[in-house]
């Protein structure tokens, strides 16, 4: 079975709801996942958006989301989940905010891709702290089972 991450609120490749965006009430849409590998220890969610600040011409990936050692028992989450009811070890890193935490689409022009990528790791990762995404990225390296995408796009 292959892993998949999916989302009630919007279809992979389509509209990101208002709610879930800064427009709205910023707001973590809700997730649902499956097929998760043998071996599985833990996952990592990295919600990022490659089309900043403009997307006819991206200068740099806007990360808004950094969840790591997510439970493999975890089949999602839910909508709006606070911290105090992320799966039991879940730990956040840092997003481009320099806070903790989701930040939803904020597009300054143009219509935005956001990618939520959902890694299956071998290993449970040591705290980081708040570690960014290219630390945890790096972290990850040589541990990522499989890998699941879901592309939301959204615009002012």
């Amino acid at each position: 079975m292959t892993m998949t991450l999916t989302s009630a609120s919007f279809p992979n490749n389509g509209a990101i709801p208002r709610r879930y965006t800064c427009d709205g009430e910023d707001i973590s849409p809700p997730f649902k996942w499956a097929g998760l590998p043998n071996g599985t220890k833990s996952l990592a969610l990295i919600v990022d958006d490659p089309d900043a600040p403009d997307p006819a011409a991206p200068k740099l990936t806007w990360v808004h989301w950094v969840l790591y050692n997510i439970p493999p028992a975890a089949t999602g989450l839910r909508e709006a989940i606070p911290v105090k009811e992320l799966p039991a070890g879940t730990l956040q890193g840092l997003n481009d905010w320099k806070r903790t935490g989701y930040g939803g689409p904020c597009p300054p022009i143009g219509r935005h891709r956001y990618f939520h990528k959902l890694y299956a790791l071998d290993t449970v990762i040591p705290d980081l702290g708040t570690p960014t995404k290219a630390a945890l990225e790096k972290a990850m390296q040589g541990h990522i089972l499989a890998r699941a995408e879901l592309t939301g796009t959204y615009q002012h």
